[in-house]
């Protein structure tokens, strides 16, 4: 009796344990995440959203390009186009004389 429960219960223990978790690099996944994130935030914030997206472009990109990502391109390009974010608020601000701007003028 004593075996059949010791057989039963090692598999399950080691189920969890499995090369899928030793080949995962820790946190080099993230930190790609981050960088392509930056990028995306970024674009988007071109369009809509400058005051918030800009600085979360800027602020992921720099924590990728800290950590070591990958894709170094992608995120240098996310903190180009946070930084484009904030200057076209800002220059959009200046004309207009508000926070808020519109395409349509």
């Amino acid at each position: 009796m004593g075996r059949t429960e010791g057989l039963g219960a090692a598999p399950a223990a080691e189920a969890g344990a499995g090369p899928e978790r030793a080949q995962r690099p820790t946190g080099r996944r993230d930190t790609d995440g981050m960088a392509v994130a930056s990028f995306v935030l970024g674009l988007v914030g071109l369009l809509v959203l400058n005051l918030f997206l800009g600085p979360a472009a800027i602020v992921l990109a720099s924590m990728a390009l800290w950590r070591g990502t990958a894709r170094r391109g992608r995120a240098l390009l996310g903190l180009g186009l946070g930084v484009a974010d904030l200057i076209v608020l800002a220059s959009l601000v200046a004309m207009d004389g508000t926070v808020s701007w519109s395409i349509a003028g």
